[in-house]
């Protein structure tokens, strides 16, 4: 329930401090006074979007706050859920900088404004003369039949297996579009990889077989100066490695006297086992090289395919060609997979299908349970406010197709005269029809406690005389179980409410401001004979406003 509202530099408003009690609440002025200020400033704190236009001052910010009474209607947990301390007095924060940049406060945390407007439509419902368009909007009726027939949780268990079943839905049919596509990506991928694949590739291989060629390539002329060089070192007449042992034989018998000749020739006798090393290798090297037409045939056909991977994958390694070898690897399994996940999910899809089935079929049944009784309380509810003629039906409809709300369609049909054919709402109800019809629904629905509060705001179009009086009971009657504030020009319906709101401009250095006061009960009998009144209000208006009153 809203307690107090707090509106600072917003629209027409300076400065505002207003508190509201519980009952019936009537806002009344003159048009342009700003009455519909103060529902749009409450829309604020209640997660509605604004920018700069609504600073009165562009040199300052706005800020609204509203106080409301949450005991009682079971928001705790909401609360808890959210990591936000919960007050039996919560405090709603809205300021609006001068660059129209907005932040929200919920008892003092900083909270989004998404988050905002969930809690705020689980407290105020605002009704203004546009959302009697809403009665043309299947959503719209169908919210009003699950909320009579009381089945929330069970909707909300719908609700939320229909989210599932769509997203898996999307998935299947992206997954279906990735597989109608990779068709003919996977014959391409898998010629790729088995003629890869039966390249039998080895990291190396190609610089080994190019060195092995050049060998083969070279291999008489390696093995004539090899040999050459063998015959320097250890063969013919006078070879070398003779002479270097006479040269180390002669330094051994000076070392014996010298010391500087010791060591060298320790360095020389190194040199002289290093170089017969070097001459059985070479002898060795020679001995096992020879050329082979056939293995020299095998390594160039081999090296042929390898570069004709590599120019074909335009890449420049065995390496590069691996990797690619494993990247089609890869994209095989995917594609594979694609086929294993379209399986999974139409099996999902298949079983959230089957629940989400029981759990329609449940759904209308409790529909069909409270279609006659909502209609029965309606042709009750409009035949107290002067249609005893009026016929409303809802037309609920089984479907094959899953819905956001289950299995049913609906449509309200309505007719306000005797004997006229029952059409669609908006093909047969006038403005002021429309208004009580809308009215007559409000109260059904907050009968079960809908909402702590509701705010008409100028619902009484079309509406006069007696008709505007018994508009103005109903929402006494609403306001026995929950705060009603009504902004209206009817006197029958102010004439109703338990607390009585002026709204009014004055004007303050040539600047007009718009305000609002609680009248006393001398005051309201001058309103209530100001809205009985054509220009002067006269004393037969004034003893009218005292007798709407007094009742």
């Amino acid at each position: 329930m809203l307690l107090h509202l707090s509106i600072e530099n917003f629209v027409l408003i300076r400065k505002l401090d207003i508190s509201f009690s519980d009952g019936f609440s009537a806002i009344t002025g003159e048009t342009g006074a700003g009455k519909s200020i103060l529902v749009g400033a409450l829309g604020l704190i209640l997660g509605q979007r604004a920018d700069t236009q609504v600073l009165m001052d562009k040199s300052r910010k706005c800020i609204v706050e509203g106080t409301f009474a949450l005991t009682g209607y079971g928001l705790e947990p909401w609360f808890e859920s959210n990591d936000i301390d919960f007050e039996a007095h919560s405090i709603f924060r809205r300021e609006i900088n001068t660059q129209g940049k907005s932040r929200a406060f919920l008892n003092d945390s900083p909270v989004s404004l998404s988050l905002v407007k969930e809690i705020g439509d689980r407290l105020v419902d605002i009704h203004s003369q546009h959302q009697t368009l809403a009665l043309n909007d299947s959503d719209f009726q169908m919210a009003v039949v699950d909320n009579m027939a009381g089945h929330q949780a069970l909707l909300l268990d719908y609700s939320g297996l229909f989210q599932e079943y769509k997203h898996h839905q999307q998935q299947l049919q992206d997954y279906t579009e990735r597989e109608n596509k990779s068709v003919a990506d996977r014959d391409y991928f898998e010629f790729q990889y088995h003629e890869l694949e039966s390249a039998n590739l080895n990291t190396g291989e190609q610089e080994t077989i190019e060195q092995e060629l050049k060998v083969l390539d070279h291999a008489e002329e390696i093995k004539s100066r090899l040999f050459n060089a063998s015959q320097y070192l250890a063969g013919g007449e006078n070879p070398i490695i003779s002479r270097i042992s006479e040269v180390n034989t002669i330094l051994l018998q000076a070392a014996r006297f010298h010391p500087a000749v010791n060591e060298l020739q320790r360095r020389f006798e190194s040199c002289f086992i290093e170089i017969k090393d070097i001459s059985n290798e070479l002898e060795q090297i020679e001995t096992h090289v020879h050329f082979d037409e056939g293995q020299a045939a095998q390594l160039r056909e081999r090296l042929n395919l390898l570069y004709h991977l590599e120019q074909k994958h335009q890449v420049k390694s065995i390496e590069e060609l691996i990797a690619l070898q494993q990247s089609l690897s890869d994209q095989l399994l995917g594609i594979a997979s694609i086929a294993s996940r379209i399986a999974e999910l139409a099996h999902i899809m298949s079983e959230t299908e089957n629940k989400l089935n029981e759990l329609a079929e449940e759904l209308s049944k409790n529909r069909h349970k409270a279609k006659p009784l909502i209609e029965k309380d309606m042709h009750a509810l409009l035949a107290s406010l002067a249609l005893p003629d009026a016929r409303f039906y809802i037309d609920l409809q089984s479907t094959a197709q899953l819905l956001p709300r289950g299995m049913d369609k609906i449509d309200i049909l309505f007719n306000a005269n005797k004997g006229g054919e029952m059409r669609a709402v908006a093909k047969v109800a006038s403005g002021g029809e429309l208004s009580r019809l809308m009215l007559a629904l409000k109260s059904l629905l907050n009968q079960k406690g809908f909402l702590p509060t509701v705010i008409f705001d100028e619902i009484d179009n079309g509406v006069s005389g007696e008709i505007a009086g018994k508009v103005g009971a109903i929402m006494q009657r609403m306001s026995q179980t929950m705060q009603v504030i009504a902004i209206t020009h009817l006197p029958q319906i102010a004439g109703k409410a338990h607390h009585h709101y002026l709204a009014y401009k004055a004007t303050e250095k040539d600047l007009t401001i718009s305000s609002l006061k609680m009248l006393n009960n001398d005051e309201r009998v001058e309103e209530v004979a100001r809205l009985l009144s054509n220009e002067t209000i006269t004393e037969a208006a004034k003893a009218t406003a005292k007798e709407l009153l007094s009742n």
